[in-house]
């Protein structure tokens, strides 16, 4: 067989990069943890056609027959969701180390391929098998699960059930094969497409399954309502819930594993006049503890947060809406900054992720364990970096901004629309303007913007028109982008979030307004004077640089 390379050296072989973009493109991969192939189209060094030409070459791959390989076992083969072994034909047959071998129907699908890396987080090596010794495979070892159109069906022809039951007919329904069936199959079906949240809510004669993908919710296949009270009660019973109990929220969470990769889920349940609605949080230890230069800063803003972060004392606040990657933002900052010499602690609501040695208290109101009776012990466990999960109320901030001041550095959130609102929301809280202006080293406020899917990305012809209409004017050599459509996101045009960013340093003028108590449109004037970049500009560059549209960009920053 051919000598084979590696797709940079195939695309440098065949002349279609120079050596400089590649050395490009393989820095930014170091950076942000894409595929080479993708950073390579996004930067318009080569074209998806002529990329895909040389994947197929580089793919090239050796042949097997499944019916001569021994020993395939099913934990192995069920490294990979079933829903995705069917859609793409293929098989996981061995692992070794970080490498799992794929038996494909089609070895040059990098879709299949990149799906694969994405789920289980391994290196992918092909083989090419026929495809009905594949099938055949996935019907011997995967036998207990099925697809979610296939659980669906099993469901509808299942006896109902209704919310009458007691506890015991409960908990047989709940065991009941397509039952549990159909909850596994809507955690897989809500990693493959990248959800972060799986709502279930019941409505006066059906039931509406949604996938929060992106920040947009999208409609999926719901079960039948007869179905609804035991998988509402199978979704308790791996919660920890009390199936009995259904007047009362209740908040509970599931650890699953998908692949090689495990998953945190948060469960909530509210009843409603049709029935307990259910919303489920996906916590992917990978999305959320993230390096710093994945998140989104320029790099004059990364600069400006690790110097926060490296200050001995003072107070850093991170601002947004629920939802806009806060909590990220934090892990990072900490991972950042956490070292043996350093006794960092937190206080969260809830914890979403242990972090090796950090020390991190949960808190639990209903039993006093509230974020002020938590504070105020921690100072004396000789603290060096305290995070306050979210400052709620005077108390709290009365103590983080005491802690701050006396050798702490304390970092913590607030929901407010931008970095200038934090301020006032901190005067009107009653926190002392001059502690305030003491205490505060960085405010930073973010939100989370949609990416353009690299698989389809093209040049924008509306957005010129879009743009004269919104009254904003740029560059006439610049050139905007949006996503087509296609099989890759779902024909959404978007693939992904990242973060956009306004970081208000606090200088010296600015502390001196502070204690005078200025508006926010002085702070925000003098911040602007000082080189501070707003929430919306930072959206327009995410759009210039062709990472989102400039829909996106404006639509993310309405109310700013």
């Amino acid at each position: 067989m051919a000598e084979r390379y590696e797709l940079g050296q195939l695309l440098l072989m065949k002349g279609v990069i120079t050596q400089q973009q590649l050395e490009e493109a393989l820095v930014q991969q170091q950076k942000e943890k894409k595929f080479l192939g993708e950073i390579l189209v996004e930067k318009g060094f080569v074209s998806k056609e002529t990329l895909l030409e040389c994947l197929t070459e580089q793919k090239k791959a050796d042949y097997i027959k499944l019916s001569k390989v021994k020993g395939i076992r099913k934990e192995i083969v069920r490294i990979i969701p079933e829903a995705i072994a069917r859609k793409y034909s293929l098989l996981a047959i061995a692992l070794s180390n970080d490498t799992i071998d794929v038996a494909m129907k089609d070895p040059t699908d990098i879709v299949a391929i990149d799906t694969i890396k994405r789920i289980t987080g391994k290196k992918i090596k092909v083989v090419k098998a026929d495809e009905k010794e594949i099938l055949e495979r996935i019907e011997r070892y995967y036998l207990d699960t099925g697809d979610l159109t296939e659980t669906i069906a099993a469901l509808e022809g299942d006896t109902e059930t209704t919310e009458e039951m007691d506890v015991n007919q409960l908990k047989i329904a709940a065991e009941d094969a397509p039952i549990v069936r159909f909850v596994n199959s809507i955690f897989m079906q809500a990693v493959e497409k990248r959800a972060t949240d799986i709502h279930l809510e019941p409505r006066q004669n059906d039931i509406s399954l949604r996938f929060r993908i992106d920040g947009i919710l999208y409609e999926m296949q719901p079960p039948p309502k007869s179905a609804y009270p035991g998988i509402v009660t199978r979704l308790k019973i791996i919660s920890t819930l009390d199936i009995g109990e259904r007047r009362l929220p209740q908040d509970g969470r599931i650890r699953i594993v998908v692949g090689s990769r495990e998953l945190d889920i948060r469960v909530s349940t509210l009843p409603t006049i049709f029935g307990e609605k259910i919303v489920m949080r996906l916590l992917d230890r990978e999305t959320v503890l993230l390096g710093m230069e994945q998140l989104g800063f320029e790099k004059e803003e990364l600069n400006l947060f690790q110097e926060a972060l490296l200050k001995p004392y003072g107070m850093i606040i991170v601002t947004g809406p629920t939802g806009s990657g806060k909590t990220t933002t934090l892990y990072a900052g900490l991972s950042f900054i956490n070292s043996p010499d350093i006794n960092i602690v937190t206080i969260e609501d809830p914890v979403e992720y242990a972090i090796p040695g950090i020390n991190q208290v949960q808190v639990k109101p209903k039993i006093g364990l509230t974020f002020p009776s938590v504070l105020r012990t921690l100072l004396r466990q000789d603290p060096d970096v305290i995070m306050v999960g979210e400052i709620r109320d005077l108390e709290t901030a009365q103590i983080a901004v005491q802690a701050s001041l006396t050798g702490h550095l304390v970092i913590s959130t607030l929901h407010t629309n931008d970095t200038v609102s934090s301020i006032t929301r901190l005067y009107y809280m009653g926190v002392e303007s001059f502690l305030l202006a003491d205490s505060l080293n960085l405010i930073l406020a973010q939100r989370l913007v949609r990416k353009i899917c690299p698989s389809c990305r093209e040049e924008d012809p509306e957005a010129e028109e879009f743009l004269k209409k919104q009254g904003i004017f740029l560059d006439r050599n610049v050139k905007l982008y949006r996503g087509r459509g296609c099989q890759d996101c779902d024909n959404t045009g978007y693939f992904g979030r990242i973060a956009i960013y306004e970081l208000l340093n606090i200088t010296k003028p600015i502390r001196k307004i502070i204690v005078e108590k200025a508006t926010e449109d002085k702070i925000r004037e003098i911040a602007k004077q000082q080189g501070m970049v707003t929430l919306r500009d930072s959206a327009i560059r995410k759009a210039v640089a062709g990472i989102t549209t400039i829909r996106e960009a404006l639509s993310s920053t309405l109310s700013l």
